[in-house]
């Protein structure tokens, strides 16, 4: 049957996907430039045993094929992407301060890196059957609509990256593969652990409607409906995941 490839899977909101998607009957393969021992035995013990993990830098774009032959030796050829993987800016300033290494470092990674796997993933996937369902899922944030001049790098890299998806899902809705962006708000995960208290007394004031932080099982439950083909006709949605923080209000 293969297996779903989950970037960023080791910890956070990826962990939380893939530990929803192995529950649902997946085999699931999380790749992740990390390779700390400790953090993916504990990841792969909390998954489950239809799990393994693949350590792959998304800004190493020469080793994709690599990557992609050694996951589909060990657990089958992969019928659908979960794209999370990220990173955040690398220090929150004033944007006319912004450094060129650290718009490099984020674009790298969350535009560079990430389109590359994807288009590597969508060329097997248009060779693959189509039974499994075949789909790709790009996790990116309410940042690409919603402005942060002290994170600029990163809230342009979510904008580029949900205009992939929207290209994606144009080019390969003709092979009946799916594509589809989440969009999370302020979700509980090791990302946002630095900002912790900055944030938890404007949710509780109504910055986020739900009056609540996000979880990564929140984001997981959106995910695998999409991933499973019970969206199929709605290729190219995009879904908030935030509690309402993105509604437009007056």
């Amino acid at each position: 049957m293969g297996c779903i490839i989950v970037t960023g899977g080791q910890r956070g909101i990826g962990l939380g996907i893939a530990r929803v998607l192995h529950g649902a009957g997946h085999a699931v393969a999380i790749v992740s430039e990390s390779g700390d021992a400790g953090v993916i035995d504990a990841a792969l013990a909390e998954i489950g045993p239809r799990a393994a993990h693949f350590r792959h830098d998304l800004r190493d774009t020469d080793r994709i094929p690599a990557l992609l032959d050694s996951i589909a030796a060990r657990m089958g050829a992969p019928h659908a992407l979960v794209s999370n993987a990220g990173v955040g800016a690398p220090q929150r300033g004033d944007m006319l301060t912004l450094a060129p290494d650290a718009f490099d470092l984020v674009s790298g990674i969350n535009l560079r890196g990430t389109f590359f796997l994807a288009q590597a993933v969508a060329r097997r996937l248009v060779a693959a059957p189509a039974d499994p369902y075949r789909s790709m899922v790009f996790v990116t944030s309410v940042s690409a609509r919603m402005a942060s001049e002290e994170r600029a790098e990163y809230c342009m890299s979510k904008a580029g990256a949900a205009m992939m998806v929207a290209l994606f899902a144009r080019r390969l809705a003709q092979d009946g593969i799916g594509v589809f962006e989440i969009r999370p708000g302020i979700i509980s995960s090791p990302m946002t652990a630095p900002v912790r208290e900055r944030y938890d007394g404007r949710i509780r004031d109504g910055l986020v409607p739900a009056r609540r932080w996000g979880l990564p099982e929140d984001v997981a439950r959106a995910v695998l409906p999409l991933i499973e083909g019970r969206m199929a006709y709605s290729t190219g949605a995009v879904i908030p995941v935030d509690g309402g923080l993105s509604i437009p209000t007056l």
